[in-house]
């Protein structure tokens, strides 16, 4: 089984102008769309289109939780949320006009028996199971939180994924994820550097794989990407052609795509090509990717 985790979760209302936003004035939207959102339910939302259930974790509370939770399982969602007493699930404003504006809510407060709650639910991942981490940790929270959970689930024999920026993910990289996927700039924020290059990259996606990072993703919009496998092996991909509408979840459906790909051939090549295709594939649309748009896409690569 695939889990996910979403400590923040959230419901992204989307508006969109005509033109540019206009501060201290009347905006009147052209379109809105409602979207649950948060990095592990979009990974959660992709798998589910190329065909594989996963389970949600994370914390939601009041009354927009229940709605977050509702809607989760109309879409066919399998969730097992925490449902904590503090404070209130996000609702994220999402202004695309000339430029893309954002306004992210705070979240509900997550206490030690909250946690203790979701240590609980982690008892039941088996070896071989998938267990993906992804975004930030809220304020809440000690900052080793991820350190936390790898370390509690160290020796078990779980595949877990982290999709992070700096020391969320360096830190984790001594329990040996089986996946991290950096962005070219998170990379080079890490290593104090702007990566230019396919060497420069590599070369520091190498000094991750030493520190224990066993598959290296390294996405880069529209350079494409590149992936160093635990076997060694480089491979490098282009980005598919089309129009960028929405940047929102591109990773996440690319670390989506890659699990899925390796889940159903074993091949990273065919890995790297689905995750591509999928996270090219909701760049190019208003919400995530559909089956049907990462089906051609994926023709292309």
């Amino acid at each position: 089984m695939i889990y996910t985790v979403t400590f923040n979760p959230a419901i992204d209302y989307v508006v969109r102008l005509d033109g540019s936003l206009k501060p201290g004035a009347i905006n009147r939207n052209a379109a809105e769309d409602f979207q649950f959102g948060g990095k592990g339910v979009n990974v959660s939302n992709v798998l589910k289109t190329l065909g594989f259930d996963t389970i949600a974790l994370g914390f939601v509370a009041g009354f927009i939780g229940d709605g977050l939770e509702k809607g989760l399982a109309d879409m066919g969602l399998k969730t097992d949320f925490i449902h904590v007493q503090e404070g209130m699930t996000r609702i994220n404003v999402k202004v695309k006009a000339a430029e893309e504006t954002e306004i992210n809510g705070i979240g509900p407060v997550i206490t030690e028996s909250d946690m203790r709650e979701l240590y609980k639910k982690l008892d039941q991942l088996n070896q071989e199971d998938i267990l993906i981490l992804s975004g930030s940790i809220p304020k809440c929270l000690p900052g080793d939180t991820y350190e936390k959970i790898m370390q509690y689930l160290d020796g078990r024999g779980i595949r877990i994924v982290v999709d992070a920026e700096k020391d969320l993910l360096v830190n984790v990289l001594k329990y040996k994820p089986y996946l991290i996927k950096p962005n070219n700039h998170e990379l080079g924020d890490i290593f104090g550097k702007i990566l230019k290059t396919d060497e420069e990259i590599t070369e520091c996606a190498l000094e991750l794989q030493k520190r224990g990072g066993r598959n290296i993703l390294i996405s880069m919009a529209g350079d494409g990407a590149l992936l160093l496998d635990e076997t060694g092996q480089s491979h490098r991909i282009g980005c598919p052609k089309g129009k960028v509408i929405n940047s929102v979840g591109a990773g996440d459906s690319m670390v989506a795509g890659f699990v899925a790909g390796m889940l159903k051939e074993n091949d990273y090549d065919y890995a790297l090509k689905l995750g591509t295709a999928s996270g090219s594939a909701t760049a190019f649309s208003i919400g995530l990717a559909s089956k049907a748009q990462i089906d051609e896409l994926l023709k292309t690569l």
